[in-house]
């Protein structure tokens, strides 16, 4: 089949269906995940369809949303956020090395595995996290001030970037909304860019936490380069393709 056709077939699909995900349109036409994304790109551009997380919808079905609040967040694929979380312990430092949790749901839930004998310097700007790891003992806990952002629960702004640069950790967990090739790490928000930028300049190692829905998505700010990455952990539910080229920029894609 060719492009067009199949392109075709994919707008009929929606239009009578009113929703069609990525992962069965690759099913259902043999192609990988990313061929069906760039189709659903061609698509959308045509006003044939509107894309939306992991599939597309009838133009003017929803709304363009802005950018979800940590409350929401939570309630979106929790089995794997709770399998990365569990994951990225296989990436804390030697006793007596230092972490740090960036904000976010993902992150949050590598703060709840943290195993509780650890001797290590523990730092985030998020208060979920804080208190997530404030019954730690055996470790130090390090909590960075400034404006707090409502919508992450975070502290963000020149004061947070500051206490950051003065900082060098062993180990960064990063969270991020977009993934991608060509726009690297994104986020929404410039002021959380600013902080996570500087968690990533700050970090000996980079460890990002996102789950699949993250992958080859661009949002407005870019804080990091591929380049800048040295463990991605992810669910199974990655395009092979995708993986393999995150692999060969030198990426350790871990599958939770």
């Amino acid at each position: 089949m060719y492009a067009e056709e199949r392109q075709q077939a994919i707008a009929d699909q929606v239009r009578a269906n009113g929703r069609a995900s990525v992962t069965a349109l690759a099913t259902l036409f043999d192609v990988t995940s990313e061929t069906v994304r760039r189709d659903l790109a061609v698509l959308e551009r045509s006003g044939h369809l509107q894309r939306v997380h992991g599939g597309a919808v009838r133009p003017g079905t929803t709304p363009v949303l802005g950018e979800q609040g940590i409350d929401e967040r939570q309630m979106t694929r929790t089995d794997q956020k709770l399998a990365i979380g569990r994951t990225a312990t296989r990436f804390l430092p030697p006793d007596g090395g230092s972490v740090f949790f960036d904000a976010g749901t993902t992150t949050y839930q590598a703060a709840l595995a943290m195993p509780r004998d650890r001797r290590l310097t523990l730092i985030t700007h998020s208060i979920p996290i804080a208190a997530a790891l404030a019954d730690n003992r055996s470790s130090d806990l390090h909590v960075l001030g400034g404006r707090v952002r409502g919508l992450t629960q975070a502290t963000v702004g020149a004061e947070t970037v500051a206490a950051l640069e003065r900082l060098r950790v062993s180990t960064a967990f990063v969270g991020s909304n977009g993934i991608s090739q060509s726009h690297g790490l994104s986020t929404p928000d410039p002021d959380e860019a600013a902080i996570k930028s500087a968690i990533v300049r700050v970090a000996n190692r980079v460890v990002v936490l996102a789950d699949s829905s993250k992958i080859d998505r661009e949002d407005l700010s870019s804080f990091a380069d591929l380049n800048d990455v040295d463990v991605l952990v992810t669910d199974d539910d990655i395009d092979p393709v995708t993986s393999a080229a995150l692999s060969a920029r030198g990426i350790d894609v871990v599958i939770a």
